[in-house]
């Protein structure tokens, strides 16, 4: 049985909040009057950008705002490419240890580029056997899941994620889910989770036995 293993990206891998408000904040505050802040990322982490766009800037036309983001997007792919975010501990390690044993994919809402900043920066690319996101195709998350899962041929998907929208986009996509319990929110359902990334292999090999 071939399963792979499937992250999500924010709060699951890594957390990029205050770097992407601070690049966020230098489009927004000359364009649409008000700035980004860390909390307000907090609260919208998980979402498709349209969505997104609509919680962060409800005041605006939804046309304005959307012109806007992509130039967010851009400043911020260009903002984290050259400073980083805050890795998780034990991720580095982890997906190395793990790419051993299993083909790894990465499945996100974020924005075309995100993925591939990140693991250039952390110099990952060799790890992940392929990824997809929102800005891919503007599918939702549930669908790319689906995609990963039929395109690389598994058997079984196991999708590793930290809210609530994680658990249900895995359900729905035919993968099983583990609860990164470190990251941002809660999971209403009885499953599986870490409290620590290290903690994953450990836990994958009680499930694929």
């Amino acid at each position: 049985m071939k399963t792979g293993i499937i992250f999500d990206m924010d709060g699951t891998l890594w957390n990029s909040a205050e770097q992407v408000a601070q690049a966020w904040s230098g489009i927004t505050v000359p364009k649409l009057g008000k700035a980004v802040t860390e909390e307000d990322l907090y609260r919208v982490m998980g979402m498709p950008m349209d969505r997104l766009a609509r919680v962060l800037f409800p005041e605006h036309k939804l046309e304005e705002v959307m012109a806007v983001s992509e130039e967010c997007y851009q400043a911020e792919n260009g903002y984290l490419r050259q400073h980083g975010a805050k890795i998780y501990p034990g991720v580095e390690d982890t997906l190395k240890s793990l790419a051993g044993d299993y083909p790894l994919f990465i499945v996100s809402n974020c924005q075309a580029g995100y993925i591939e900043v990140f693991l250039a920066y952390y110099h990952l690319e060799s790890y992940i056997t392929d990824h997809i996101c929102f800005g891919d195709n503007n599918r939702q998350k549930s669908e790319n899941i689906r995609l990963i899962i039929e395109r690389n041929a598994l058997d079984r998907g196991i999708y590793v994620g930290d809210i609530q929208a994680d658990y249900e986009a895995a359900v729905a996509g035919g993968a099983d889910f583990i609860h990164a319990a470190y990251g941002f929110g809660a999971v209403d359902a009885p499953v599986p989770g870490i409290r620590t990334f290290s903690e994953l292999p450990e836990l994958l090999r009680s499930l694929t036995v």
